[in-house]
């Protein structure tokens, strides 16, 4: 029955192939292409080491009917050609402009994916050094990259064909939103945040004559490059409560996170939620911090550079107990990841993985927060929206919290039911098996599953109700790290920015 059930799918598929041909159209939604491959809904995997020969490979599977080969097994795999990378880790997925973004860290390199032809359609920046944390704007007019290996935050300006890199010691993430037109840039073991602006042409010319009389760089920069004539220069976030009549551009003193290490940004592009990380991370308190971005938008000449009162900026930090290094945006609700460290009864201090819920409308806590998944403190964990108002989290090393030690379910990706009430907290459904570290989700909306790779693995599980679906026609030869739904309908099906 299922095997004819099967046939019928596919003969209706082949149908309205045809029909589209027919008419001298191969768009299938939202003026897509119907690619190559005539598969029309793929699931992406960055592999690592598929084979002796190889240090990296993308493929892509068929995520209707689960199958790495086509429907008549004439083709045995999917792969996107020209890719080269080594040890792909992590894929930026932007299925409404067509394309992904894999970083190899094994090489350094930063590709992009033609989602249309499923060929690499060259890099997205060439860097001089690995990059910790990397992302390209919608439009790939800016590349933004944090080196932790060099201490540089890296800014590509492709339109004016400029790479600016700018020195920032201990820098290890960047987040940016998805317009590109706001970057911000998060230091190891630090309390501060650091955004890149764009110069204009007087600005340049100020700050190259202040720096040749003071061998420095007025506040709140503290760095610009090139020094003889800047054009770009990296920033702390200052507030004006304290001013500085020495700074002819700036007035202000920094403000004060708890160990931040990212920011998720608001649908009208007007605030940033900065998470900070808190105990897990050796800090005091985790919460999240409300900030306006508009003064410090990339591009010159939009901005004035100052935020609102330090004073403002503490009403809008909403203590997140449970934890706080990864986040989620949803309407008016925010979902925040973090790990609590627990002392145990021997002394030795394991992390409890929690989920809290902040209802934006008021900016206050949406109930208690509620155990999931444990995971690496201070390491950003996976979070994904999917079919049947699910919500699912993944994190790695969950083998070692609190809840192995206590004998409790302890696998690595918990399946959540939201609400749409934001006073109504998502409750926990099911956490699955342990199979090791997760590493990526993608939500196969519409087709009621996501896949992971997890443990080098992919798996496939419902959203309806947690199961396991067969996976045996997708796992893959060599570790997958990563996964993208290349076929989602908004570029919101991401689990990494």
């Amino acid at each position: 029955m299922k095997k004819r059930s099967l046939v019928i799918c596919a003969l209706a598929a082949l149908v309205t192939a045809g029909v589209l041909a027919g008419c001298g159209s191969n768009l299938y939604f939202a003026g897509r292409v119907l690619p190559p491959s005539g598969i029309a809904n793929r699931v992406l995997i960055a592999i690592q080491n598929p084979s002796p020969a190889s240090r990296g490979a993308l493929q892509f599977v068929d995520a209707f009917y689960d199958i790495r080969q086509s429907f008549k097994d004439t083709i045995p795999f999917f792969s996107i050609a020209g890719y080269s990378g080594a040890l792909p880790i992590t894929i930026q997925n932007m299925p409404e402009e067509q394309l992904g973004a894999v970083y190899g860290s094994g090489d350094g390199t930063f590709t992009l994916i033609n989602y249309a032809k499923e060929t690499t359609s060259g890099p997205a920046a060439t860097l001089s050094s690995l990059s910790s944390s990397i992302f390209v704007s919608r439009n790939q007019l800016f590349v933004f990259a944090a080196s932790q290996q060099t201490h540089v935050m890296t800014v590509v300006d492709s339109a004016a064909g400029k790479q600016y890199s700018l020195s920032l010691p201990g820098v290890y993430r960047v987040s940016t939103n998805p317009g590109g037109s706001m970057a911000l840039a998060f230091v190891q073991n630090s309390n501060f945040v650091y955004y890149p602006r764009k110069l204009q042409t007087s600005e340049s010319t100020s700050l190259a004559a202040y720096f040749l009389t003071n061998h420095s760089w007025p506040q709140p920069y503290v760095d610009c490059e090139p020094q003889n004539l800047p054009g770009m220069c990296l920033a702390q976030m200052q507030s004006p409560d304290s001013l500085n009549t020495n700074s002819n551009l700036f007035a202000g003193a920094p403000l004060s996170f708890d160990r931040p290490v990212k920011a998720l940004f608001s649908a009208d592009g007007s605030s940033a939620y900065i998470l900070n990380c808190g105990p897990e991370c050796g800090g005091t308190a985790s919460s999240v911090s409300i900030v306006p971005i508009a003064p410090m938008i990339l591009q010159s000449g939009q901005q004035s550079g100052q935020l609102p009162t330090q004073s403002a900026l503490t009403k809008a930090t909403i203590l997140a107990p449970g934890g706080a290094s990864n986040g989620l945006v949803n309407s008016n609700m925010l979902y925040v990841m973090g790990q609590q460290p627990q002392t145990q009864a021997d002394g030795q201090v394991l992390y409890a993985g929690n989920l809290t819920q902040i209802n934006l409308t008021n900016n206050s806590l949406a109930g208690q927060a509620i155990s999931v998944s444990d995971g690496a403190p201070g390491q950003p964990t996976k979070m994904i929206l999917a079919d049947d108002n699910t919500l699912w989290v993944g994190t790695t090393r969950c083998s070692e919290g609190v809840r192995f030690a206590q004998g409790l379910p302890y696998g690595c990706l918990t399946m959540l039911t939201t609400s749409s009430d934001p006073g109504t907290p998502p409750t926990v459904t099911m956490i699955e098996p342990f199979q090791g570290d997760l590493t990526g989700i993608a939500a196969v909306t519409t087709l009621h599953k996501i896949y992971i790779a997890e443990g080098g693995q992919v798996y496939i599980y419902s959203t309806t109700d947690g199961s396991a679906i067969n996976n045996f026609f997708v796992t893959v030869n060599g570790t997958a790290f990563d996964v993208a739904y290349m076929d989602a309908i908004t570029d919101s099906d991401n689990t990494d920015y």
